[in-house]
């Protein structure tokens, strides 16, 4: 691990954390690093300031002055859970790593998460991906329509990224497995408990799979994180499809409005009139497909804006 990449978990993790210390959030943390940037300075740099040098090179208030402080004073205690979490097969990446998913950094710009918590091959993070979002509750039709699209997508090149949670998520991910691909999975909450023994541990013994997380492995589900890591998933992905959402309320749901306003990249949406949330998502501009679909998510892509110049020092 690089010694920016170890200042980047110390300062911004929640290992270790309490009431009495808040690590830095994603936009404070690029704040701070477009600072350091035109101070050229590198974040390890800041794990051996005193008090005076924050204030005489950053020109910190006090209070920001004792934050980092109270940080790095985490610094030993934090080593002993990299280490606890890396027996388990849990590893961290951070933006100064060069397998850090470019294209978070790329689509997110000041909101993309300074860490992520990881089992799997890492290399998988810069393949090219096909999203798969839908309901928990499925039904035999939405599994059978899933499996054959993850089939046409897959032959296209495309890895899957998906949730990991069960229904849709899951069908995608296992299909994508199963028909020799490879699939990454963005989960909310409980790391170490996605990668215990069994037919995930398999895969990812494989190198066929990459599962990861924004908060640290032992965390409990909240729906906030389930939001973030919608993010994620439209983030990482070529196309994102949506196979069954409901009508005006759900992760789903909301995931699917917040990407045709943001554009991270083409939202695909199963044309089933039985769904009336998929019909209300296609006639807010979601791009209707069915059966008869060819798999190419890449056909209407999205021209994203190019994040600040400054950000990517440390990515």
């Amino acid at each position: 691990m690089c010694q920016n990449s170890m200042a980047i978990i110390i300062l911004c993790s929640h290992l270790c954390a309490d009431d009495t210390v808040k690590p830095f959030a994603p936009a404070q943390w690029t704040k701070l690093t477009e600072m350091l940037t035109a101070r050229k300075i590198e974040p390890f740099e800041l794990l051996s300031f005193s008090s005076g040098d924050f204030k005489a090179k950053l020109d910190l208030s006090l209070f920001e002055t004792q934050r980092i402080t109270k940080l790095v004073e985490r610094s030993g205690s934090i080593a002993l859970e990299i280490d606890k979490y890396a027996n388990m097969g849990i590893k961290i990446m951070t933006r100064a790593d060069a397998h850090y998913p470019r294209a978070l950094l790329k689509k997110l710009g000041r909101t993309c998460p300074p860490i992520l918590y990881y089992a799997g091959n890492p290399a998988l993070a810069g393949s090219k991906c096909a999203g798969f979002v839908g309901s928990r509750s499925i039904g035999l039709s939405d599994e059978v329509f899933t499996a054959a699209t993850v089939s046409k997508v897959n032959a296209k090149g495309f890895s899957v990224v998906s949730g990991g949670a069960r229904g849709i998520d899951k069908v995608a991910s296992d299909v994508s497995l199963a028909n020799g691909c490879c699939s990454v999975e963005y989960v909310p909450a409980s790391l170490s408990s996605r990668v215990r023994p069994g037919t995930v541990a398999s895969a990812i013994l494989d190198n066929r799979l990459l599962v990861l997380s924004a908060v640290k492995p032992d965390s409990e589900f909240l729906a906030g994180f389930a939001v973030m890591r919608n993010k994620y998933i439209y983030a990482q992905s070529e196309g994102t499809v949506i196979v069954k959402s409901d009508y005006g309320k759900g992760g789903t749901w909301n995931g699917a409005v917040a990407n045709m306003n943001r554009q991270l990249c083409g939202t695909f949406c199963w044309n089933n009139p039985e769904y009336a949330g998929n019909l209300e998502l296609i006639r807010q501009g979601a791009i209707p497909i069915d059966k008869s679909w060819d798999g190419d998510v890449e056909r209407y892509k999205p021209v994203q804006p190019a994040p600040p110049e400054q950000f990517s020092l440390f990515s």
